[in-house]
């Protein structure tokens, strides 16, 4: 039998937004999750792909990234999402979550 430890085991009331956009190539709708748990960040699921994701309008500049994390293979499709999070995602200063 492996032995582990437990890190945390919370219980939250979160809220979850649904929205759906369209670009000139696809559809997107994604769920997004805030909570007061990784730093802040809301958690981004594409109900497409199932991919989930942290993300804030910081971190949206990122196009690049953001291909990455949808495996988009158009960089204008990629910059159309960025917009889009950059529109509608907070922005989030890195407090430090977790201390000694």
């Amino acid at each position: 039998m492996e032995q582990y430890e437990r890190l945390y085991d919370d219980t939250e009331r979160v809220n979850v937004r649904f929205i759906g956009m369209t670009t000139e190539l696809a559809r997107y709708d994604f769920s997004i999750m805030y909570t007061n748990s990784f730093f802040g960040k809301p958690l981004i699921t594409c109900m497409q792909t199932g991919r989930s994701f942290l993300m804030c309008a910081n971190d949206a500049e990122d196009v690049e990234h953001i291909q990455q994390l949808l495996h988009l293979s158009d960089e204008k499709e990629a910059i159309s999402i960025s917009d889009f999070f950059k529109e509608i995602l907070p922005l989030t200063s890195m407090e430090p979550q977790y201390t000694d």
